[in-house]
């Protein structure tokens, strides 16, 4: 597949949030947000690879921010790294559930992934609202997943935690259509990052392993993802609110 092209200038004066920027999506969308022209608050909870980020591209605006998003201190210290203006918020975060069906789930790893996949996304929304509120106009845009729309993509809990991300999209869509805001989602299928997701249930490999052998699409690049991603950020996308967007090379279609 082509790596999609920029656009220069598509983000000049503009700051832009991305959690989850170390790596994959949030890396491939933080690396495009700052070459269009903006000013990109980068978080992630690897310290060590954020630095590489910036290191790898010194001439590049990016402001990086170390620590985990289930935090709210962090929170409060990438709106602070923001410095007043967030035009564009990229929920990217998340964590796996190792593919555990409902009577194998466990409290804490429910927990765990409900607090980086929502409670997070909630809480970073919630503290640049007011900027974009002020401001007027803002975008927002939640890394969703191929398991917000079907139940054979994951487990239980990353597929609950996906289906609350695209119903809080949803409704910060309806409350600040108003004061020129918008939210979308963008719902991942495969994707070829580095990140390992392996089964640690021999019944959830039983039952969604062949499905996945017969209907999974070629793995989309990180860069593939960023296109779509600022896209929906970008003015082209201005009618767009609300949307659950599949980015999964036609998986929704089967």
């Amino acid at each position: 597949m082509p790596t999609p092209g920029f656009t220069p200038g598509r983000f000049a004066g503009q700051t832009a949030v991305v959690t989850g920027a170390a790596s994959g999506i949030g890396r491939a969308t933080a690396v495009r947000l700052a070459r269009e022209g903006a000013t990109v608050v980068a978080a992630d909870i690897n310290d060590a690879s954020l630095k590489e980020l910036a290191a790898e591209f010194p001439d590049l605006r990016l402001v990086t921010v170390a620590g985990d998003i289930a935090d709210e201190d962090v929170v409060r210290q990438i709106v602070a790294a923001a410095a007043g203006r967030v035009d564009g918020l990229v929920n990217n975060a998340g964590i796996m559930d190792g593919f555990l069906p409902p009577a194998e789930m466990d409290d804490a790893v429910w927990e765990r992934v409900f607090a980086v996949n929502v409670t997070a996304v909630m809480r970073l929304t919630r503290a640049v609202l007011p900027l974009m509120i002020a401001a007027g106009k803002g975008s927002i845009v939640n890394v969703s997943s191929e398991a917000s729309l079907r139940a054979s993509a994951s487990g239980a809990a990353y597929t609950a935690s996906k289906h609350a991300v695209n119903g809080f999209t949803k409704s910060v869509a309806v409350f600040y259509k108003g004061s020129g805001i918008r939210a979308n989602a963008v719902a991942p299928g495969a994707v070829a990052t580095n990140i390992e997701a392996p089964f640690r249930s021999g019944h959830a490999a039983a039952v969604l392993g062949p499905m996945m052998q017969t209907t999974v699409p070629a793995a989309a690049t990180s860069e593939e993802l960023a296109a779509t991603i600022t896209y929906l950020l970008s003015d082209d996308a201005t009618n767009m609110n609300g949307a659950i967007v599949p980015c999964d090379g036609g998986w929704s279609a089967i």
